[in-house]
């Protein structure tokens, strides 16, 4: 691995021959969370850190700042309309345009005017539900604020980043790498929150599905979709004229009561019919759960192009709503506001009217959703569960296969994360090689024992080549060596009513206490779960979690416990720590489901 030999822990070149001692009393060093949000102790008081304008990159090594594209495309602007108007007065384009004038009307489409009050109601909760979708996933892209066209995340191969060069520093981690948002821009706006952007993002990307199934429907069953279904091959060369039009400022003359002109039919066509499946596939390629099973679909369409394509559809988005306002603005306010907003065709003020009440609620809606997170993050946690949950569930249990990736497909780098332990006893074990470490496997289950490194070698070898999914975003892939869940549950023989899984990290959680996360007793009997202790054919390394890590390909990164130091059979999580299920879980309101 590129970044593998970064692995000594500080504080760890003397001498001792001191071992694990007394093993601790696990469930007593766990540390509830909080049920509020204190921006200045979150994520264990990480500090503030801004981003940088956006950079795209151009060639090997240089990269473009896309604030450039603001006076940059004032002149592009300039000049086209220039041409435009230079094309318009030519003869030739002329005739043209009179043969294709750019109506979008349809055969039959004459005798349906008018928009429907439903479709009214649909362009509301569209922009409602669109808000939170758009300000959440900005939060989420800048908790890894670099996006690539590979699964393999290695820094300074990304083609659009939001921060600059990633530090030599060999403990430099992806959390260190995110960045913050202002709290009315981000959704909740501060650094490394993720697990509740999550949540607002998921939850609302549901609602928003579910009015889309709706808005198919009715469109389809009402026939209002031939205003935005291409159905002559005739709305192509009339939306060059309407296009001409527009850019030589000799707009045409709208009549969208009755039909949109061919450049919008087939602008409203692609938003509908193209970015918003779009959005919903390259979301559900980014499925740990999904991938995995989807082996020959994911391989190709990875995890990382999912993202750019997802970031690109956002951009759609923006674009589309920053032109369909100002086209509503500025092509007759009153009588678009009617159309849009009151289902009528004239110049009243019906529509402004009701569209201000639509703006106002938009805006509380907007300016409430932070500070709301921050007092309640479990309501947001329990409301976004209670939406997404159901699809979560239907994935965790989805079978996967093995095989999907060899060695040609290893990563080479794969990042750091998590908070790396650093007490004492942590460096007498480093020291010693790991020989006096000891696995102790308690709780419900018929053998306990405690298993040194020798003797976990001694257990059937398993070995896998598999792909991280970090909550983050990032992702690589990596072959693990050592022994399957399975063969430790045949050691331990597990009571029937063990349900769940713990296991204890030798680290702390980035507030303090021993990290730790719970896993379904039927997630461990999976074929690609395992406690690795080599990766890419060489022992753990510190910053991957020696002497020993799990690995649960099902579920995120942050579930994949490292530097574990015992697991603990239980027939239910709430008796630990915050009752969450886990470190994150408790202190920064993750999911212990998160197979999306």
């Amino acid at each position: 691995m590129g970044n593998g030999d970064r692995a000594t822990p500080r504080g760890a070149s003397s001498s001792s021959e001191q071992g694990l001692g007394t093993i601790p009393a696990f469930r007593s060093e766990l540390q509830p969370g909080r049920d509020v949000v204190d921006p200045h102790e979150w994520a264990g008081g990480i500090p503030r850190e801004a981003g940088i304008a956006p950079r795209v990159r151009v060639g090997r090594d240089k990269w473009f700042n896309v604030l450039w594209l603001l006076p940059v495309g004032f002149v592009v602007l300039i000049i086209t309309v220039a041409a435009a108007k230079g094309l318009h007065n030519m003869p030739a384009v002329q005739n043209f345009m009179a043969e294709y004038p750019g109506s979008g009307l349809a055969p039959g489409h004459e005798h349906m005017p008018g928009i429907p009050a439903w479709l009214s109601w649909q362009h509301f909760f569209n922009l409602f539900l669109i808000m939170f979708i758009l300000r959440s996933g900005l939060q989420i892209l800048v908790d890894h604020p670099r996006l690539y066209f590979t699964r393999n995340c290695t820094p300074g191969k990304e083609w659009l980043r939001l921060r600059g060069p990633v530090p030599d520093d060999p403990f430099w981690t992806a959390k260190d790498d995110s960045v913050e948002l202002p709290r009315q821009v981000g959704l909740p706006g501060i650094r490394h929150s993720i697990g509740l952007a999550r949540w607002w993002h998921l939850g609302m990307d549901m609602l928003w599905l579910l009015n889309g199934v709706v808005f198919y429907v009715l469109l389809f069953t009402t026939g209002e979709w031939r205003r935005i279904v291409p159905t002559r091959w005739e709305v192509f060369p009339d939306a060059v004229t309407v296009l001409i039009r527009y850019l030589s400022l000799d707009w045409p003359t709208d009549n969208g009561w009755v039909a949109y002109n061919s450049l919008q039919l087939l602008t409203y066509f692609v938003t509908v019919f193209v970015a918003a499946p779009l959005a919903l596939l390259t979301g559900l390629g980014m499925s740990p759960a999904l991938s995995t099973r989807l082996g020959r679909i994911s391989k190709p369409l990875n995890i990382q192009l999912a993202r750019s394509l997802h970031f690109l559809v956002m951009m759609w988005f923006l674009l589309f709503i920053a032109l369909h306002v100002t086209f509503v603005v500025t092509t007759g306010a009153l009588r678009n506001l009617n159309h849009m907003f009151a289902g009528r065709d004239d110049d009243s003020w019906v529509g402004f009217g009701v569209f201000l009440i639509a703006l106002v609620v938009v805006v509380l809606g907007w300016v409430a959703a932070t500070p709301l997170t921050f007092r309640h993050p479990r309501l947001v946690q329990r409301v976004g569960y209670a939406l997404v949950g159901p699809l979560q569930r239907l994935f965790e249990y989805t079978d996967a296969k093995p095989g999907t990736y060899s060695d040609a497909d290893i990563s080479p780098y794969l990042w750091h994360n998590g908070t790396y332990p650093d007490s004492d006893e942590y460096r007498r074990l480093y020291r010693s090689g790991f020989r006096d470490y000891r696995l102790r496997i308690f709780g419900l289950v018929r053998d306990p024992v405690d298993l040194s490194l020798d003797d976990l070698r001694a257990l059937p070898y398993h070995e896998q080549t598999t792909q991280h999914f970090c909550i983050q975003g990032w992702s690589g892939v990596a072959k693990w060596g050592g022994v399957s869940m399975h063969s430790i549950m045949e050691r331990v023989h597990p009571l029937p009513e063990a349900k769940w899984v713990v296991f204890y990290s030798l680290a702390e959680g980035s507030g303090g206490g021993t990290y730790y996360d719970a896993h379904a007793i039927e997630q461990m009997d999976h074929h690609l779960t395992m406690l690795a202790y080599t990766m890419n054919d060489d022992p753990l390394t510190y910053g991957h979690g020696a002497p020993l890590r799990l690995r649960n390909e099902l579920q995120h990164g942050f579930k994949h416990v490292k530097w574990v130091a015992a697991i603990e059979f239980v027939d239910d999580f709430r008796q630990l720590g915050g009752g969450h299920g886990g470190y994150n879980e408790d202190h920064e309101f993750y999911g212990y489901r998160q197979t999306l």
